[in-house]
């Protein structure tokens, strides 16, 4: 059972199972109600595309529709990370509880002995018998990033065929096909919202409450409209401007004070006030089912897109401490540490706090 998007790239993905001969099914997962301050809905657009294709491959697509689950595993937990001053990354959640749990049980209940997606990521099983989750060949697309709270049930069950190989081929081979998802632009940001403005939805259900924006040193430099807003290392948005008692420099987020209701804000892209080396991640998930070791060295991405970084891993039950051999730009709490050895992707985790002068270490010492 492929999920069909409606995009490009499960479009392939279904086209390379024909072309080897699997007896495949598509089905198209609705994780969301729009509403008409969205649009038009996207939703019966890739519908109509991921149609489209099926029929065209001579294959059936089955409907469901998620909304519910997608609410009460994903959405729900995104918005209480917002209240609790985090930012939250809601498809690592998506994958691990949506298109990896729920459209497997679904797919299961069809028949299906396996799933396949989309994603630019490779699985193989190991000497040692274990799946393991491996980046895409093509690295400027990989999403292990994403995909690293998948456990052995899912990985067991799941098939990438696109995961070894590169976009623009991709692209071509769906041109090829005649599938009109070929020239179909990359779906980008959080799903739910769309093309709206972040800031308006999310006070849809985070009433918005102005405070002030102050430097480090508590000297007042502006209003902001809401501390959910930011995320710390943003620049847009700040609305200070130029000033006589400051430097020439961009003003950037480096801290946020939800219980007092105040935006700590300082000048530089590589302002002190950004760096951290250490920080303290907890719900950690691990592919093999088990970390490597209690300590052990590896490499992380703190986001996605990241280059690796080279650290340290200590684990202490569902926690650990990284502590990386250079300093980190913007460790946000909420995101997600992932960790790799080589190709593979080990797990990760959701980031508590960090030792930046803001980043709730401190706090969470005392």
């Amino acid at each position: 059972m492929v999920g069909m998007s409606g995009g490009v790239d499960s479009s392939v993905a279904a086209l390379l199972l024909k072309r080897a001969g699997t007896a495949v099914a598509g089905m198209f997962m609705q994780n969301w109600e729009e509403d008409d301050r969205a649009g038009p809905c996207r939703a019966d657009a890739d519908r109509k595309d991921a149609l489209a294709v099926c029929a065209k491959l001579g294959m059936p697509l089955h409907m469901r529709n998620f909304a519910a689950e997608y609410w009460d595993q994903v959405f729900a937990h995104f918005l209480d990370e917002y209240r609790a001053g985090r930012t939250p990354n809601p498809d690592v959640l998506c994958n691990r509880e949506i298109k990896f749990k729920t459209f497997l049980d679904h797919a299961r209940a069809l028949g299906a002995e396996r799933i396949a997606t989309g994603h630019y990521a490779r699985v193989d099983r190991g000497a040692d018998g274990r799946w393991r989750l491996k980046r895409a060949l093509d690295t400027a697309k990989d999403q292990s990033y994403f995909l690293h709270a998948l456990q052995q049930e899912a990985l067991s069950a799941t098939l990438f065929p696109i995961g070894e190989l590169p976009k623009p081929e991709v692209r071509a081979m769906a041109r090829d096909a005649g599938f009109a998802t070929h020239a179909k632009k990359d779906s980008t940001g959080i799903c739910f919202i769309g093309e709206r403005d972040f800031r308006a939805f999310l006070a849809d259900y985070i009433p918005a409450k102005p405070g002030d924006i102050r430097t480090p040193e508590g000297r007042r430099v502006g209003e902001h409209s809401g501390v959910f807003f930011y995320t710390l290392g943003q620049r847009s948005g700040l609305g200070i401007g130029g000033r006589a008692d400051a430097l020439g420099e961009p003003w950037y987020v480096v801290g946020k004070e939800v219980a007092t209701n105040v935006l700590i804000a300082a000048q530089g892209n590589a302002s002190e006030w950004l760096q951290s080396r250490r920080l303290v991640a907890d719900r950690l998930t691990w592919i093999a089912g088990a970390p490597p070791a209690h300590e052990f060295r590896c490499v992380a991405k703190t986001r996605y897109r990241q280059a690796d970084q080279a650290c340290e891993v200590r684990i202490d039950g569902d926690t650990c401490e990284v502590v990386f051999d250079d300093a980190q730009r913007a460790v946000t709490p909420g995101q997600s540490v992932v960790f790799y050895d080589g190709e593979e992707c080990l797990g990760g985790g959701v980031i508590q706090y960090s030792d930046a002068p803001f980043g709730g270490w401190r706090h969470a010492d005392a």
